[in-house]
């Protein structure tokens, strides 16, 4: 509101995400409403390298930055770098080449994708696998050149389907890319409805891997 007079070097760290069976108060996926607001940042790490370097940058950032970290991956471990050489918070990042189906996700649903496209493989569909890991602003560009390679898209978000995450990226790919699609974009999405208590209600509400193989099929 200032017109770039002033910073704001804010950096806010939240959970997000279900799958721990505490309930609609603890569970839904919000983080578009963060990427809604213009000036605001939004990372969304899938990766504990991803989670210290995201971390680095955006204290680095003179503006607002939002990181939303899905809280079923705190308990994750892998390798991370000493240093952040080459590393860029802004930019998606193409987890596994494929040219067959373009799988965009992030965050928490990483996982879900790779496992997934490794199903896909065992039948001679190869998925690329797109992780935005930036929601605002959005690396377009990435996105646009897996699903212009591979002609279809399935974008796989733990948000609800109307108004989320999914409709956004699905506007952004029929407006710049309808000529290339040879499918409509596909959505799987978390159910329209509060995150349930009960283990099964909670599992048939949430994008699980059978429905990404079956969107892709």
């Amino acid at each position: 509101m200032s017109g770039g007079q002033m910073a704001v070097p804010l950096v806010i760290r939240t959970a997000t995400g279900a799958g721990r069976q505490v309930a609609a108060q603890h569970s839904h996926s919000l983080e578009v409403w963060f990427a809604h607001v213009p000036g605001l940042k939004v990372l969304a790490p899938a990766t504990p390298h991803d989670a210290r370097w995201m971390l680095a940058a955006a204290l680095a950032d003179p503006d607002p930055v939002v990181i939303v970290e899905h809280a079923l991956l705190y308990s994750r471990e892998d390798e991370v770098t000493e240093s952040a050489d080459g590393f860029t918070a802004w930019r998606a990042a193409v987890r596994r080449e494929g040219s067959d189906v373009s799988l965009i996700t992030s965050g928490g649903s990483l996982g879900k994708c790779l496992a997934a496209a490794e199903t896909l493989a065992a039948d001679g569909i190869q998925a690329e696998l797109v992780d935005l890991r930036c929601l605002r602003p959005l690396d377009s560009e990435t996105i646009l050149a897996s699903v212009a390679k591979t002609h279809r898209a399935v974008i796989v978000d733990e948000g609800w389907q109307t108004y989320g995450l999914a409709a956004e990226l699905a506007a952004v790919i029929n407006e710049r890319l309808f000529g290339e699609l040879a499918a409509p974009v596909a959505r799987v999405c978390t159910a329209e409805v509060p995150i349930p208590y009960a283990k099964q209600l909670e599992d048939a509400a949430l994008p699980s891997v059978e429905r990404i193989v079956a969107a892709c099929r």
